[in-house]
């Protein structure tokens, strides 16, 4: 095997230009794919981190009426749903998808919010608990957190996070000054900011409504505090932190079951009918993600069927100047034969140089793919990530078409007769 590949060395690099031309399609095939490969798997791992965040594996379990999460600044809080309590979160807790837990209660937008005379009516408002930050990955920059001090005496006391903090306070140091939110007057005890720095990537208004952001910051107040606002009897909904991103969806959706346990029996507006009904719902990012990659999938997988043509007019071209390698080597191969040599001798000789052709032409194919990868990447600021598996599957393939198209020259040259052979002029 060692002889054959260092004479299909030697074969190939005494005929550089015609090698290169003839490995030319294996190149562009391959480069192509392993680009189009790349670009999906970096356009995926995209919608993915858009979608659940770096790290973050928090999953969402709100209070829904149908197909719609329940506002309480529209809607009266129903009256089947019973308080969530500590014997909930116990139960959620002993979930093996399950890290942390918290319940909370938010306004997405409030009236009556002002820092002196700058009106913050664009922020959201969250009633939280004790587990909040630990569970979606907050952590106190300036200041200090809820205490359960705080929650135990009723505090009128306030955590803001950067946006705010930047927005607001222009860079200034917002601990301890006192914000009003209806009517009512909280001190701001700390500035909180997300552990991860992750910033999910917009590219359209489609993009910006599919990853839900808002610019106007939160406020954290005590879930206790509520009920000062708003109303004591309003439901609440919850977040859990999965162990790992693969367990979010059992996690939501196992923890939504139990919260589902906290509701009552009983007709809403007169029906039965379990769309009329209050109920927990957990978001599955996760489903959203595979709908997204499936459908960028879908689209670039059409790109690799058109990119493979290619590698069949290059297969085609191998096989082409491996019938001429073999018509002008047909005096060696009767030598080679009168001296000895069997047929599958000949043959091994001829597919090994065949293969070792179009395994070069992978190689450089799966270097040029990488690079143009990058030059994609940089151009069209479209994300790429090298796919390892694609680059081995590329030059295992290579080769494959080199044996493939190599078989009928080899088998050619295996059935020379000697005397024939070396008679040829």
């Amino acid at each position: 095997m060692l002889e054959n590949i260092r004479l299909s060395l030697r074969g190939i690099f005494s005929h550089k230009i015609r090698s290169l031309l003839t490995m030319l399609g294996i190149i562009i095939g391959i480069a192509a794919i392993i680009a189009i490969v790349s670009t999906i798997k970096g356009t995926n791992e995209q919608i993915k981190n858009n979608l659940i965040g770096s790290g973050s594996n928090t999953v969402k379990i709100t209070l829904t009426y149908g197909d719609s999460d329940m506002d309480f600044t529209y809607q009266s809080p129903p009256q089947e749903v019973i308080p969530l309590d500590s014997k909930c979160r116990e139960k959620i807790m002993k979930l093996k998808e399950v890290e942390n837990c918290t319940f909370y209660r938010m306004r997405n937008y409030s009236e009556g919010v002002f820092f002196g005379t700058v009106m913050m009516d664009s922020s959201a408002i969250c009633g939280v608990d004790e587990n909040y930050f630990d569970t979606t990955g907050y952590v106190i920059a300036q200041g200090r957190g809820l205490t359960p001090a705080d929650h135990k005496s009723f505090a009128k006391a306030a955590v803001i996070d950067k946006s705010i903090a930047d927005g607001v306070f222009n860079g200034a140091d917002p601990v301890g000054n006192i914000i009003d939110i209806k009517g009512e007057p909280f001190t701001i005890v700390g500035v909180a900011v997300q552990s991860s720095e992750f910033e999910p990537v917009i590219e359209s208004v489609d993009d910006y409504y599919t990853y839900n952001q808002t610019s106007g910051g939160s406020i954290f107040i005590p879930t206790e505090d509520w009920g000062i606002l708003f109303r004591y009897d309003e439901p609440q909904n919850c977040i859990v932190k999965a162990v790992d991103t693969d367990s979010m969806t059992g996690a939501g959706k196992k923890s939504a079951d139990i919260l589902n346990k906290n509701i009552v029996s009983a007709n809403t507006q007169g029906s039965s009918s379990k769309s009329t009904k209050p109920s927990y719902k957990s978001e599955n990012l996760l489903e959203q993600a595979k709908d997204l990659q499936d459908l960028s999938s879908s689209t670039n997988s059409m790109l690799i069927w058109i990119a493979s043509i290619s590698l069949l007019v290059g297969g085609i071209g191998v096989m082409n100047i491996m019938l001429v390698s073999v018509t002008e080597r047909t005096r060696e191969i009767g030598l080679k034969k009168a001296l000895g040599a069997r047929k599958s001798r000949i043959l091994a000789q001829f597919l090994t140089e065949a293969a070792v052709l179009t395994s070069i032409g992978g190689i450089i194919g799966v270097l040029s793919g990488i690079g143009l990868s990058k030059v994609i990447s940089k151009v069209a600021e479209v994300p790429v990530a090298i796919s390892t598996p694609a680059i081995i599957i590329a030059v295992g393939f290579s080769m494959l078409v080199g044996i493939v198209f190599g078989l009928i020259p080899s088998v050619k040259a295996a059935r020379l007769n000697p005397i024939d052979a070396l008679r040829y002029e």
